[in-house]
């Protein structure tokens, strides 16, 4: 028998099968998706792959598979998976496998991987009854060991470090009480339990509105019946999407079924996670970024074992090890961040579709403002629509007002935050309210310009201006890293009108300070939230140590519950409506309908959103919170621009440090591309990117619009890409993506 096997590596070269003897005495446990070891190249190192076939006959093997490791093999599932995103996302098999694999177990470095943390816990080794006789009879005397067995017989099983800490004890004295059999000393694993510090109180089902109960029966009939369907929940902010997530989970707990539950931010986890223990308990498991080496590896392996139910995670949580799936959950599904940005570049959304279906198991959307492409495919009856138009606890929706700030520069205000927001944020503190300023630029100011010659202080690596972050007095890249102190005259002219243009969070916290000089605030950005646990520690203090303003980027805009909030400002509505992308629109109509949700939860709440495009429609159908009346405009455009949904993108890109190599490749891939291309592509010419240098890398795209892109259409692509002058060339690294999230 022979095993045709991936090799776990990187190098495109490597993306192939390569085939192998498999040894009698593995005949009987090999499988597809099997961890093996196999030689490969000169010397005697071993390396790493996946088995993904068998044949009965190979002209081409002529080496043994020397061992396999079932400890991380996979699932003839998660190979075929795996061979599915490889060819639709352009990458190596490798790559994909790579996510499936536990944390810390998919490095070549076999030696130095996570495993399991373990332990000495200490055991009586005799009754209680018969301690109690032997303490009584004088035959056990000291005070130390009498104190160390009264312990255990209250708490059996205590690790032995915390044992010597609460019984101020040396470690002796617990030799000696195993050398008398009066204890026993076992190692055992040791969890690393994420929740460890957490102190939650117990939550029951609250009784659902008729809007609600009407979507939990259609989407619990699927459950029950063992059903695929795919379901959006299009419910305002505070509409109560959550609990019916929660209550639609119950079912699946009791059918002794698992659940997946992907979040958008990493910000929003803890407080999910929380509302999800009260409800739920010890059986549920967290999957993000945030969480160390150890404690990733522990929850995935809790998952594979079992023990833990109902995973709530960001996107890379659509692939934990669940046995017996029955619902996928994707909470605020219009976010971008569901759409990887590197190798593998895939879409979670699709994948949670692939693996609902393949499973059974219902699929849930859930957004107060869907993505456009998931409402246009809900208004065609491809997804069951569930619409929440009032919220939960009946409260009202903020009122919303619209700010010119052009009006403001008229009249002399040239603070960033205008007459009326001032004036409302005073309001608040003296009802003792919080209120929430949006901003969605970090640093202080975004570039740094010589009045006299015109010069911008730009990156060293990247053609993108430097932005000043006054905290540090440095100036940064956004995209690299870069850093560097800033400068106080112009290095060009030697000229001192040195201008700082431009705002960010840092800019605005120092203005409210200014403003309002007695008042408490706290920025979350990525500035501040570098830390583990530093999310949930800003949105605690905000809720709980009553901080009058908290100032935010897109972090603070999704999902929060504070009740307390009666305000939000949105200082610059225009940052996401000017950038150069297609989706620009709907994002800048999403960010504003999501902040202003979080204002008046549970009493009235106000909105003041600052524009100078007061007239634009995102803007105007934000401030009514009509999201039928924004996509009915935006979804007309699309269909004349030949936008998605209607046609998908393909981003070509071409990156490398020799510009005229990645000119003359991406010319060739173009005239590939013509010369086989159908009458439902449109091919556009080989163009610099709007951002067309970042780390001392050139870059370069070619875009494509498909009405579809099939089948046909990625062998095309594949075939343009694959010649052999552009395999020779290793210097340019050449990308696919399908309909990105940016089109930088």
């Amino acid at each position: 028998m022979y095993a045709e096997v991936i090799i776990n590596s990187n190098a495109k070269d490597l993306n192939r099968i390569f085939d192998y003897i498999v040894p009698n005495c593995m005949e009987n446990t090999i499988k597809i998706g099997a961890r093996v070891f196999v030689p490969f190249g000169k010397g005697s190192k071993l390396a790493d792959g996946f088995v993904i076939n068998f044949k009965d006959e190979s002209e081409f093997a002529n080496k043994e598979i020397a061992k396999i490791e079932i400890e991380n093999s996979l699932t003839e599932d998660n190979i075929i998976l795996a061979k599915l995103m490889a060819r639709k996302y352009f990458c190596n098999i490798s790559d994909c496998i790579k996510l499936m694999l536990p944390p810390g177990t998919s490095s070549k470095e076999i030696n130095n991987r996570v495993k399991e943390k373990t332990g000495n816990f200490v055991f009586l080794n005799k009754q209680v009854d018969e301690i109690e006789i032997l303490i009584e009879e004088r035959k056990i005397k000291r005070d130390t060991h009498i104190k160390v067995l009264r312990f255990l017989e209250k708490n059996d099983g205590v690790y032995i470090s915390d044992l010597e800490t609460v019984t101020e004890v040396s470690k002796a004295v617990f030799k000696t009480l195993e050398k008398n059999g009066y204890i026993k000393i076992v190692e055992k694993q040791i969890e690393r339990n994420p929740f460890v510090n957490k102190k939650i109180e117990k939550d029951n089902p609250k009784k659902l509105t008729e809007e609600q109960q009407k979507c939990f029966d259609g989407i619990n009939f699927c459950i029950q019946n063992n059903e695929f369907s795919k379901n959006l929940i299009y419910g305002i902010t505070g509409s109560g999407k959550t609990e019916i997530y929660m209550q639609l989970i119950g079912k699946i707990l009791e059918k002794e079924k698992d659940a997946i539950m992907l979040v958008p931010e990493i910000s929003l986890t803890p407080q999910m996670v929380d509302r999800f223990l009260a409800r739920f308990g010890d059986v549920v498991a967290v999957l993000h970024s945030k969480l160390s080496d150890g404690e990733r590896y522990d929850e995935w392996q809790n998952i594979a074992s079992g023990k833990k139910k109902i995973v709530i995670g960001a996107r890379s949580a659509i692939f934990a090890p669940v046995k017996n799936l029955g619902i996928i959950i994707i909470d605020e599904e219009h976010d971008m961040s569901y759409k990887a940005e590197n190798t593998p570049r895939y879409n979670a959304k699709d994948l949670a579709k692939y693996i609902a279906e393949k499973n059974s198991c219902p699929l849930v959307l859930g957004s107060a403002t869907p993505d456009i492409t998931t409402m246009q495919s809900a208004k065609e009856n491809e997804i069951t629509l569930y619409t929440l138009k009032n919220r939960a606890n009946k409260a009202k929706l903020p009122i919303v007002d619209i700010v010119d700030m052009r009006n403001e520069l008229a009249i002399g205000n040239r603070s960033m935050i205008s007459f009326k927001l001032q004036d409302e944020i005073n309001k608040n503190l003296e009802k003792k309210k919080q209120t929430i300023l949006f901003l969605n630029r970090r640093g202080y100011s975004t570039f740094i310009m010589c009045r006299d010659c015109g010069y911008v202080a730009k990156c060293k690596n990247c053609n993108i201006s430097l932005t000043y972050h006054m905290s540090e007095n440095k100036l940064k890249c956004h995209y690299c890293g870069y850093e560097r102190s800033t400068i106080k005259e112009c290095p060009e002219c030697q000229s001192k009108k040195v201008k700082y243009f431009g705002t960010g969070t840092q800019k605005l916290e120092n203005e409210v300070h200014k403003l309002f000089p007695n008042v408490s605030t706290i920025r979350m950005d990525l500035d501040t939230v570098t830390k583990k646990n530093s999310h949930e520690e800003i949105l605690n203090k905000f809720k709980n140590e009553n901080v009058d303003i908290l100032i935010g980027t897109q972090m603070i805009v999704k999902g929060h519950h504070f009740p307390n909030v009666t305000l939000v400002g949105v200082v610059s509505a225009d940052n996401s409506l000017n950038m150069d992308d297609y989706r620009a629109v709907e994002r800048t109509f999403q960010t504003l309908v999501q902040v202003s949700g979080r204002a008046g939860r549970e009493e009235n709440g106000n909105v003041i959103i600052q524009t100078y495009n007061p007239d634009h429609y995102a803007i105007i159908e934000a401030q009514k919170q009509d999201y039928d009346l924004f996509y009915n405009q935006e979804i007309s455009l699309r269909k004349m621009l030949k936008y998605p949904p209607f046609y998908d993108i393909i981003l070509i890109s071409f990156s490398g440090k020799n510009l005229n190599q990645i000119k003359n490749i991406s010319n060739l891939v173009h005239k590939r591309l013509l010369s086989v291309q159908n009458d439902n592509m449109s091919i556009y010419k080989p163009v610099p990117s709007p951002v067309d240098k970042i780390q001392n890398n050139y870059r370069w795209r070619i875009i494509i619009k498909s009405s579809k892109v099939t089948s046909k259409v990625l062998d095309i692509i594949n075939y343009a890409i694959n010649d052999e002058k552009i395999k020779k060339s290793k210097e340019v690294k050449i990308t696919v993506d399908i309909n990105p999230n940016t089109m930088n």
